[in-house]
Parts: structure tokens; C-alpha cells; sequence
């Protein structure tokens, strides 16, 4: 870079900002961070009084470092790597500074995006992806509408006394197996966990809604709020999943949303509830009936001829297919229906004018960008081709015979570097740089030996 340019993100964040520093003038430190490919942050510590060099943009980093992978390792042969010296981005805030009340000493977080030195949106940032495939519905002439739920295991500090995780629980669920699902108790236990979680939820911007105990001991769901600006709904489930931590740490224990941290126990998955509205703002999925209205329809089949496409967004890791089991809440097939919680879509029942679609594939460990970029592209998918979307299903879908869900890691890399999908709606030098991401992730776990093998082999065949 020649010389330095200078960054600033919208006025309105600015404004809050500076707010923000006026009232807190005793502010220690901030943290400043991109999400990754994966959606782990990256970032650094700075002094509070460097904050006005991070709100204009003096905040670098090398564009590689989006591109880690979940072990914080460079790609091998990226081209963001030796290939073009390893270069800074710079870093653009899209969220105000808030605080991070987890933290010991007064913390403030600035949420921002890796830029190009001219100031464009460097592509290996997933946010912009998603910022592609939104201009183009909104090309259509449609907003989407949108809003996550996430399902986590809130979990001990101290394994069980074969290094596994355990959960918390206020329940006999060693003694007696137990799903605790909407459980009250369960909630009442971690009272003060929760109380904190709403806190800082509350000092970030966070919308978070409904809480409830979910289908194994010590998992726990929280829903996010709707809002018609996918952008700003994957920052807040990043924002959110990252204070989630934060909390759980300050009280001695831990959460994750490893898609399947138990074997015999429920996964976490981030369901998706979306419409689209349009430029007078109304629900084009309503049309007065019970059924919802044709571009529901065309919506629902762009999402279905599309999802196995992006079953290396919405299955990410290693640990991701663990959580396809039949019964278990998470689709196995393509097919949608009214208010069935077996079905990959399902329409939930609510008043005509709050119709929408519940997208169920994802799981808890996604990166939401990459997993609404992906719903999205369906979704323009559908409505471009004016796709007819199949019957829907009444009753256990697990027992109806359609296509089935791509269920293995490499089969969804294979499918997904495959599709002409993703070089119409993404920018083809993600598409390369995610598949040598996931394929260097894929080697090292096909690389090591299980326990179970070594119990299993080593001595007996």
C-alpha cells in the first residue's frame, strides 16, 4: 500500500460510536475483529485510546486472515498467501462500539469488515458474499425478512472421566435418560447465566427474544428478533455467539454449538425463518390464504432445488453429518410442508400476514453469511426460474421417498465445487478459496486415528 487511506464506516455509526467513547470515559480497552470463513473471530487488543484510529479505518490485518482455517492455520497455496505477499486489508467497521460486560476490565467490541487497500470489499470476507447475493433480490424488487434461532449445550469447565464434555444439568440424566425439553427447572438453574446473557445481549444490540430448555439436558435455545436486513442479522448471530462465550466463561463454564457434541443426544441447529417484502413493504408470501401465495411456492422450490448445493454451508465441519439422523428433528430429505417440524421447510402456522418459511438444514456451527447467502440464492433461484415446488407433506416426512440430503463431508464438497449455482450468485475466487479451505480441514480429520478404532482394532482384528 503506497500510502494510507483512510476508511469510515456510515455516519450513524460514527455518531453512536463516539457517543458510546463520551460515555465511557474510563473504557480499557477495545477489541477489534472480523469473523472468519468458519465464523471464529479475529482480531486484536487495542487501548482505548487508539478507538478513533479504528473507527476511521487504521485498523489492518492480512487479507488472509478471513481465510484461517478452524485451527488458525494459513491455506496452503492460497492465492491471499505467499502468492500475493500476504497483504494487509483494512478493517471497516459495521457495527458501533459496544460493550463487552464479560470482561474483567471495562472492554468495549467494534465489529468490522476486511476492505481491499481501494476500498472495496475484499471477497475472501464472507459478509460479502452475503452482500452480493442481497443486492441481487433486491434487484427482484424484495427485501428479505429474517431471523435465527440458535441451539447450544451450556457445559461444564471439567470433562467426565473420559475427557468428554459435560453438560450442565439440574437433572438425574446420567441415571435416567431425559430430553428436559421446555423445562423450566432447567432454566431456573442458570438463572444468573441467563440474566447475564440478556445484559449484554441488550449493551451490544443483540435482539434476543424467547429462551427455553431444548430436547437434552443442558441445551438450551434462544431466538433472535426479525429484521428486514440479512446483513444485520448475521452480524447480530455472530455478535451473539461470540457473547455467548464471553458469559459463560465469566461464570465458570463453557457453550458450544458443535453440531452434534453427544452421540446419543440431540444436535444444535440454527433454524432460519424468512419472507420477502417489497418496496411498499408487504409480505408478498401472503396472499390472504391459509396456503400462501405463489412466490411462497417459487421461494420454497428455489430452496430445495438448490440445498443440496449448499450443504457445505449449512454442514461446515466434520461433525456437521452427525446431526442427520432420522427422527431427530433434522432433515433427512427434500420436501417442505404446513407446520411440520419433520420437513426440510416447513411454513409455520401464524396469521396470513406474518407468513414465512422456516429453512431447518443449518446447523449451530455455520457461519451465518455463507448460510443466508445460500438461502437467498435459492430463494432468486426460485423466483427467477418460477420453479413449481412439489406437493407438500402431511405427517412424518422421514418416511416419504424424495431426494435425500447430501450426507457426507466430501459428497458436499464434491456437489458444491460442482454447481453452476455458485458461479452465477457468488464470486468465483470464494467458491476456490472455501474448497481449499474445507479440503485442508478434510485431509487433517481423515488424517487422524479415532479412539474407537484404536478400542476397536488394535488388538482384535
Amino acid at each position: 500500500m503506497s500510502s494510507q487511506q483512510k476508511f469510515s464506516p456510515s455516519p450513524e455509526l460514527l455518531k453512536a460510536s463516539r457517543a458510546f467513547l463520551d460515555e465511557n470515559p474510563d473504557l480499557k480497552w477495545v477489541e477489534g475483529f472480523v469473523f472468519d470463513i468458519n465464523g471464529i473471530p479475529r482480531g486484536k487488543w487495542l487501548p482505548a485510546e487508539s478507538a478513533d484510529k479504528l473507527l476511521g479505518g487504521g485498523l489492518q490485518m492480512p487479507r488472509s486472515a478471513v481465510s484461517l482455517d478452524v485451527w488458525g492455520r494459513d491455506i496452503e497455496n492460497s492465492p491471499l498467501v505467499f502468492a500475493s505477499g500476504d497483504s494487509d486489508g483494512v478493517c471497516v467497521p459495521v457495527s458501533p462500539l459496544a460493550m463487552a460486560p464479560w470482561h474483567q476490565e471495562k472492554t468495549a467490541q467494534l465489529h468490522m469488515q476486511l476492505h481491499e487497500a481501494d476500498g472495496s470489499p475484499l471477497y475472501a470476507d464472507p459478509r460479502a458474499q452475503l452482500q452480493r447475493v442481497v443486492k441481487r433480490l433486491e434487484e427482484l424488487g424484495y427485501r428479505a425478512v429474517v431471523a435465527t434461532e440458535l441451539e447450544f449445550y451450556l457445559l461444564r469447565e471439567d470433562a467426565d472421566h473420559l475427557a468428554r464434555p459435560r453438560p450442565v444439568s439440574d437433572n438425574d440424566a446420567e441415571l435416567v435418560p431425559s430430553t428436559d425439553v421446555y423445562d423450566l427447572s432447567e432454566l431456573d438453574a442458570q438463572r444468573h447465566f441467563f440474566t447475564d446473557v440478556r445484559e449484554a445481549c441488550e449493551a451490544q444490540g443483540v435482539p434476543a427474544d424467547s429462551i427455553l430448555s431444548e430436547c437434552a439436558p443442558g441445551q438450551f435455545e434462544i431466538n433472535l428478533l426479525h429484521c428486514d436486513d440479512p446483513l444485520k442479522v448475521a452480524d447480530q448471530t455472530l455478535l451473539f455467539k461470540h457473547l455467548l462465550k464471553g458469559v459463560a466463561r465469566r461464570h465458570g463454564l463453557r457453550v458450544s454449538t458443535m453440531a452434534k457434541p453427544f452421540g446419543d443426544q440431540a444436535g444444535n441447529g440454527m433454524h432460519v425463518h424468512m419472507s420477502l417484502v417489497d418496496a411498499d413493504g408487504n409480505n408478498v408470501f401472503n396472499d390472504g390464504s391459509e396456503e400462501g401465495s405463489e412466490l411462497l411456492r417459487q421461494a420454497a422450490a428455489g430452496m430445495l432445488a438448490t440445498a443440496n448445493d449448499a450443504m457445505a454451508f449449512f454442514a461446515p465441519h466434520a461433525n456437521s453429518y452427525r446431526r442427520f439422523q432420522e427422527s431427530s428433528h433434522a432433515p433427512l430429505n427434500l420436501c417442505w410442508g404446513y407446520d411440520n417440524r419433520t420437513t426440510t421447510l416447513r411454513v409455520p402456522a401464524s396469521p396470513p400476514a406474518a407468513r414465512r418459511i422456516e429453512h431447518r438444514i443449518a446447523g449451530a456451527d455455520v457461519n451465518p453469511y455463507l448460510v443466508l447467502a445460500a438461502i437467498l440464492s435459492g430463494v432468486c433461484y426460485g423466483l427467477e426460474n418460477r420453479l413449481e415446488a412439489p406437493e407438500p407433506v402431511a405427517g412424518d416426512a422421514y418416511q416419504v421417498e424424495s431426494e435425500q440430503l447430501v450426507n457426507t463431508w466430501s459428497g458436499a464438497l464434491k456437489r458444491f465445487e460442482q454447481s453452476a449455482l455458485w458461479q452465477k450468485y457468488l464470486d468465483p475466487r470464494f467458491i476456490e478459496l472455501f474448497l481449499l479451505l474445507k479440503r485442508q480441514e478434510l485431509l487433517e480429520i481423515a488424517s487422524r486415528v479415532t479412539d474407537v478404532e484404536y478400542q476397536s482394532y488394535l488388538h482384535r482384528v
